[in-house]
């Protein structure tokens, strides 16, 4: 594990950012490795990371066609949660939220983990009856879980619209107060340095062309930087995912949508919670910048394409605005988008395949940056043991054949589960 002393740290200020140590290496890739992982985004990171710490697996390659951070790690919106109802779901996130807990020590680097709390607002007595049930099952797992009246819900976020006459009042709402954010590059970055710091090569600008697969059996993947042997191969590249899978004559139920966010000019501080608009699907928060993070719907077409467009913008600050009138004033800076697989039921599948030393993570829809962590601990386990584990037996690809559905609707901020 690498330390940095203050001294080196002073030195690094003072350097003008020149002659910096590199953070990871960028190797030629190796002929042959006992595991190929396909996505350097975080899900992949994470789970070359937990091949190596858990499992003291380190002929590992993290196969990218980008940069490292340039994908779905870098564009999202930071949302850390377990406030899901269904047991699968809520365990499996209560699971990665003990790991944010403790990433920062773990990796040695600061990821900036905050948790600050979410408040998914209510805006009927059916949907206060709905929270109330889904904050019973989050206790019952051992998730915390506050119910909140309406007097509760404008103490703590007193800016948003709290008059008689709105289209949708607020009710009250269900806070996890242990939820929160994290810094998204940062994570990519830990996990990617102490991968490399345990032997682990990560091949940046390396796309993948085609499989070699022979009698029902991986034996290694062609790329862009030529061919590379492999016992086992991992698929964990999020929204090409459908991509890949066409090359395997593999038919997955899960379909690619591009997801928006934009953030605005800083200002001073006024929101230390996530927050949700349960009428709608908003949600925002406050950068430790002041920047409003805010986030919303799908742009409702298939798209493989990192950019968004403008009724789609419109439509997420409507909703901001008829939550939190003063957001009206704020110019916005930037915007950007993120491909996501939108898995049938709303819940990810992480699980063998039919094809031998082949393994699959996806359909993480709104959910893939929360899920980090656990993503890639259970990913590691399942690739080294060739076997899943009990947190992500449910996330198996064959229940959408036989209707074991984990039906969460998604549950991005949508907070209308029955």
């Amino acid at each position: 594990m690498q330390k940095y002393s203050v001294f080196s740290l002073v030195k690094n200020a003072l350097s003008n950012h020149e002659n910096w140590d590199l953070a990871w290496k960028d190797p030629t890739p190796k002929k042959e490795y006992d595991v190929v992982i396909i996505g350097g985004g975080g899900h992949g990171l994470a789970t070359a990371y937990y091949l190596a710490k858990e499992h003291n697996i380190t002929n590992v390659a993290i196969i990218e066609k980008g940069w490292i951070g340039g994908g779905n790690v870098g564009r999202n919106t930071t949302i850390i949660r377990s406030n899901y109802m269904h047991d699968d779901n809520a365990l499996f996130s209560e699971f990665g939220m003990d790991l944010w807990r403790r990433m920062s020590q773990d990796l040695n680097y600061n990821v900036m983990f905050s948790p600050r709390g979410i408040i998914n607002l209510a805006h009927s007595d059916a949907q206060m009856n709905t929270y109330a049930r889904r904050g019973n099952s989050m206790r019952l797992n051992g998730i915390d879980a506050v119910l909140l009246n309406r007097e509760e819900v404008r103490e703590i976020i007193p800016m948003a619209d709290f008059s008689e006459n709105v289209r949708f009042p607020i009710f009250g709402g269900l806070m996890q107060p242990s939820a929160g954010t994290a810094r998204h590059d940062a994570v990519a970055w830990g996990y990617a340095r102490q991968a490399d710091d345990m032997g682990v090569d990560i091949i940046q600008n390396c796309e993948v062309i085609g499989f070699d697969v022979s009698a029902g059996k991986i034996n290694g993947v062609r790329t862009s930087r030529g061919d590379i042997k492999a016992k086992k191969i991992g698929l964990c590249v999020a929204g090409s995912t459908n991509i890949l899978a066409e090359k395997l004559n593999m038919t997955l139920p899960i379909e690619t949508h591009l997801l928006q966010a934009c953030v605005s000019e800083p200002v001073k501080p006024v929101l230390d919670k996530v927050v949700t608009f349960g009428a709608g699907h908003f949600y925002i928060s406050q950068s430790d910048k002041g920047e409003m993070v805010m986030g919303g719907d799908l742009d409702g077409y298939n798209s493989y394409a990192q950019r968004g467009n403008l009724p789609t913008l419109q439509h997420v600050l409507t909703e901001g605005i008829a939550m939190m009138p003063f957001l009206s004033k704020l110019k916005m800076l930037r915007t950007w988008g993120g491909i996501m697989d939108m898995s049938m039921d709303g819940s990810p599948i992480i699980d063998k395949t039919h094809i031998e030393g082949l393994y699959l993570n996806c359909g993480w829809c709104y959910g893939g940056f929360k899920a980090t962590p656990a993503s890639g601990w259970t990913f590691a386990h399942t690739i080294a043991q060739d076997r899943v584990h009990e947190l992500n037996a449910g996330y198996s690809l064959n229940r959408f054949n036989t209707g074991h559905l984990l039906d969460e609707k998604g549950l991005g901020t949508k907070t209308w589960i029955s």
